[in-house]
């Protein structure tokens, strides 16, 4: 099988990472903390379920430092609510085309009742493509 047809048949979950989550009620700060201490881009929000209710980005925290929002408000007042995401079955090729058409460069991942599983970031995407491009 040659490394382009068994890179298409990779899903999501081959290629998540763990991602890091955090409860509504945290404070911003704190948050920023985490992301920094995971060397992180963002925190995933979750309910007491596990399942994905937002995403907290470096773009929201510069949005906040810029609009001299208070950092001891809470995660789930400034987070980015019902964030799109991935099952982990859907294919490479949904999960590219989703990102790139939305923009997003933080994708969670869930199972099939929404609980948080794993992150794709795009610089993951970045290194499928350059392992692809170095078989020319």
């Amino acid at each position: 099988m040659s490394i382009v047809s068994s890179t298409l048949k990779l899903k999501a979950s081959d290629i998540m990472k763990k991602a890091v989550s955090a409860m509504p009620n945290i404070k911003i700060k704190d948050a920023a903390k985490l992301m920094d201490e995971n060397s992180i881009g963002c925190v995933v929000v979750t309910s007491p379920e596990d399942k994905v209710i937002g995403i907290f980005t470096e773009r929201d925290l510069t949005r906040i430092v810029a609009n001299d929002i208070p950092l001891d408000k809470s995660l789930g007042d400034v987070m980015t609510k019902n964030p799109w995401t991935a099952k982990e079955s859907d294919s490479i090729s949904k999960v590219v085309t989703l990102m790139y058409e939305k923009g997003i460069r933080h994708l969670p991942v869930v199972d099939s009742e929404g609980r948080l599983k794993g992150l794709i970031l795009v610089r993951d995407l970045t290194g499928i493509l350059t392992r692809l491009t170095s078989y020319e």
